[in-house]
């Protein structure tokens, strides 16, 4: 019996609720890159959501563009790039990984039976080395005791992309929260030093962190290796035993769940005009300042090029910031911003309000980052 166009539309709608929504991973795709598209730094610089692990030498993170072949041909058109800038001989303590970070409650409500070992998950991603050898990824859940999940994906090919795939059942042992602090954390490692490794480690199993047994034992070749690449991209994980093709989101989608933990302002040109507010002594003025949507938690506030930030009243008079004094109070969704002037000719009490006046560019970063 034909389907109607009622049925038609009943079965599309099922597919599209199990198949919707359903990665864990934020930015799997490596699109979002608020804060830049380089860094040399360790912690988040470039791609949003992941950051890069680094204990010793330089590692320059960096955010690339695909346009050929595998995954490309899968619809992925940025990977997430560790450059090792330095050889590293510290082999012992060193670290050269790429982390992502869940909200525990992302877990707590997301279908996964986590304390039952018949219940799973399934982390499915792209990777590639320009070293062969081989390679690691570990789980750490951080609510409860924390536990650990070792997996070895194997001996890379050089510069050949991989696709993995590991499905991970549940233990009695893991605890999430339903709230809104850390509850997973992925490590994909170029390289652990012996600090923090064992022989002895099992892989694929759950087992009771430690700092000194993340991993088994690995070689050392990418770390001394100068310039050495480890590169990945369509990063998944979602419940059940099956990986399921990469949920690509659009980019203003992706934007917007990123920019619960990032939010960057960007004024390019001339006298953009950023808040209002009170002078509440003669050098300081206050101002409430709307983020783009709710954040995750309270932000910091960080800021680029503080003299392109001017100070103004309404009587005429204005003066470039002296300094970013910071963020007084306000709520997830609309922050107090408070700047100060090198002199003191405003009015306490008095409105006031800030703009950028710039050519080379400023920005205003908010984070609450995990």
């Amino acid at each position: 019996m034909p389907l109607t166009d009622i049925d038609a539309q009943r079965l599309g709608d099922s597919v599209a609720d199990k198949l919707g929504n359903r990665n864990l991973i934020i930015n799997g795709a490596m699109n979002v890159a608020q804060r830049g598209t380089s860094s040399t730094s360790a912690g988040f610089g470039t791609v949003d959501r992941f950051r890069t692990e680094v204990t010793s030498g330089t590692v320059t993170s960096s955010q690339e563009s695909l346009t050929t072949g595998s995954p490309y041909d899968e619809g992925f058109r940025n990977f997430y790039r560790l450059t090792n800038s330095t050889a590293s001989s510290d082999n012992a303590a060193g670290e050269r990984a790429i982390r992502h970070m869940i909200e525990a409650q992302n877990l707590a409500n997301s279908g996964w039976n986590y304390a039952s070992s018949s219940s799973y998950v399934t982390l499915s991603f792209w990777v590639r080395a320009s070293v062969s050898q081989e390679y690691y990824v570990y789980l750490r859940t951080r609510d409860g005791t924390s536990q650990r999940y070792a997996i070895s994906i194997g001996t890379l090919t050089a510069d050949t992309w991989t696709k993995i795939t590991k499905t991970i059942p549940g233990n009695s042992n893991l605890t999430f929260n339903d709230d809104n602090g850390l509850g997973l954390e992925l490590f994909f490692n170029a390289f652990q030093g012996t600090d923090s490794t064992d022989s002895g480690v099992s892989l694929n199993a759950w087992a009771a962190y430690a700092s000194s047994t993340k991993l088994p034992d690995m070689t050392t070749t990418w770390s001394t290796t100068t310039n050495a690449t480890f590169d990945i991209t369509g990063v998944q994980l979602e419940v059940g035993n099956t990986a399921t093709p990469f949920e690509h989101r659009s980019f203003d989608d992706e934007l917007a769940r990123c920019e619960r933990y990032c939010q960057v302002f960007e004024y390019t040109g001339q006298y953009h005009l950023i808040c209002q507010g009170i002078i509440e002594t003669g050098a300081t003025i206050e101002n409430l300042f709307t983020l783009r949507r709710t954040m995750r938690a309270f932000p910091s506030c960080t800021l680029s090029n503080i003299a392109d930030f001017r100070l103004n009243d309404f009587r005429g008079n204005d003066e470039d910031a002296d300094a970013f004094i910071g963020i007084s109070r306000g709520s997830l969704s609309t922050v107090n911003l408070k700047f100060r002037k090198p002199t003191s000719n405003m009015d306490i009490g008095r409105g006031g309000y800030v703009n950028a006046a710039t050519s080379s560019g400023a920005t205003m970063t908010f984070s609450a980052e995990l």
